[in-house]
């Protein structure tokens, strides 16, 4: 169990200790969602949540047929409903790049609209949608030249963004290597390649915008939850990622949200940006050029930053999620004597005050997972209550959905 003294005394050691307060609890045992030998079970991207909104419904991609296919879990009687249909493998996008291009399902590409229990998806190029029932309907067609990446659905579902970006970043329809053998973002700036932000109406399927972006990949979107004007995007794998990485798009006036000028942002990293529930600020984490990680919060207007330091041996990979106001989960960062991955092993809770600078962290429990591949990230997220988190682990061999309860 953990040694509270050690850790107090790492702390202690850093000049970091006032700001990054670690409590140890007593760890509790996540309880497996879905059923053994079914199977490999994923939870959607973590910028979706993947429960309705009154909580009885799990929506996950398994591949329990063969090829990656949505399916429903009701969580009060334990009946699984399969969702869709494929049977041509996964869609060459966005983290999948060795995926077939144009064609099958689009694992990065799922969507649930929480209050109406709609799912948004991507096979090839269509952009369909499908009910909790399995009622299918198809919705637009993408070109052929672009590829795609993560997709969002609006907190009142009724817009969709869909981005893409010119096929040629990802070299045109090449199947490539799980990590591509070059700088995508180094060719999308040296020949002009874009990215386009299209936002589709739910109800007919029409495109209601289609927003060039220069020299920029963009992998990842959120519409604001209190406004769906306003959308959260990003460069990716892009040089100067502590300048480049997030902007804000209100139709208008594309926004960079985190700019130099303080002596430390500009060569840093920055990633994982995502949206507070309330729709007040946007929550992100990175490494200062020193080597320390932070987590960091930003208004919508770009004023406001506050980015507290982690403790200085604190580099394990892995993603914050959003609870209540002050509240976050993350996969990442904490380590323990004898932990052994690149990726942190501890779920853990955070106590955020933005104001002090300061963080309340629980070590929850060992997820257990690999870090083997996109699909075996953890990507916790709270429950719409925040009474409990949800995450993917295959710490059984295959993965599984595992949820651990808050106040059990």
């Amino acid at each position: 169990m953990r040694n509270f003294y050690f850790v107090l005394a790492l702390l202690l050691s850093f000049k970091l200790a006032a700001q990054v307060i670690v409590y140890t609890t007593h760890e509790t045992s996540p309880v497996r969602v879905t059923d053994p030998n079914t199977g490999n079970n994923q939870l959607l991207y973590f910028t979706s949540s993947s429960l309705t909104a009154d909580e009885r419904h799990l929506v996950f991609i398994s591949d329990r047929t063969g090829n990656p296919n949505l399916f429903t879990r009701d969580l009060m009687t334990g009946s699984e409903r399969q969702l869709t249909t494929n049977t041509e493998g996964v869609l060459k996008s966005y983290v999948y790049f060795d995926g077939h291009p144009y064609r099958g399902f689009g694992k990065g590409s799922v969507s649930l609209d929480a209050a109406n229990g709609i799912v948004y998806y991507l096979q090839g190029r269509e952009i369909r949608s499908v009910t909790l029932e399995g009622r299918q309907k198809l919705l637009a067609e993408l070109p052929t030249n672009q590829m795609t990446a993560f997709t969002h659905v609006s907190a009142d579902g009724s817009r969709l963004c869909v981005p893409t970006t010119d096929a040629r970043a990802l070299d045109d329809d090449k199947p490539l290597p799980i990590k591509p053998g070059y700088d995508i973002d180094k060719r999308v700036v040296d020949e002009n390649l874009s990215s386009y932000l299209r936002v589709f109406d739910t109800a007919t399927g029409k495109q209601l915008c289609c927003e060039r972006v220069f020299k920029a990949w963009i992998t990842h979107v959120q519409f604001s939850p209190v406004n769906p004007n306003l959308i959260l995007y990003n460069s990716e794998y892009c040089a100067d990622s502590g300048i480049r990485r997030m902007w804000l798009w209100d139709g208008i006036t594309h926004l960079r949200l985190r700019t130099e000028g303080d002596g430390r942002s500009r060569f840093d990293w920055t990633c994982h940006e995502m949206w507070e529930r309330d729709g007040k600020a946007i929550i992100y984490h990175g490494t200062f050029t020193n080597g320390v990680s932070y987590v960091g919060r930003v208004l919508p207007d770009g004023t406001g930053r506050v980015e507290i330091p982690l403790p200085a041996k604190w580099k394990r990979y892995g993603h914050f999620t959003v609870g209540k106001p002050g509240e976050l989960v993350t996969d990442g960062y904490y380590e323990e004597p004898g932990d052994n991955k690149w990726g942190g092993a501890w779920i853990s809770q955070l106590k955020v005050d933005w104001k002090q600078g300061r963080i309340q962290w629980f070590p929850l429990a060992h997820h257990g997972s690999s870090w083997t591949s996109q699909d075996s990230h953890p990507h916790p997220i709270y429950d719409h209550t925040a009474d409990a988190i949800f995450f993917t682990s295959d710490a059984t061999g295959t993965r599984a959905i595992c949820r651990l309860d808050l106040n059990p």
